[in-house]
């Protein structure tokens, strides 16, 4: 599906139709998460307050094992 990303007021925005929202089972006013993948494609998923809770652990892990997740990266 293409669509045309555009300008809303100040800001900038895709806007999904209506048939997609409904096979998503989204409505105006729901959040979402949006994650970009490898080569520059976007995921959208519902948003969940488990994601929070995941991103904080996540973090955590990451803080705590930087130095080694550094060397890996090398």
């Amino acid at each position: 599906m293409k669509l045309e990303i555009k300008k809303i007021g100040n800001s900038t925005g895709l806007i999904l139709p209506k048939e997609l929202l409904a096979r998503l089972g989204l409505q105006q006013g729901d959040e979402v998460t949006v994650s970009e993948g490898p080569d520059r494609t976007l995921t959208v998923t519902p948003y969940s307050d488990d994601d929070d809770e995941t991103m904080r652990i996540a973090r955590g892990i990451m803080n705590e094992y930087k130095n080694t997740l550094k060397a890996l990266a090398k």
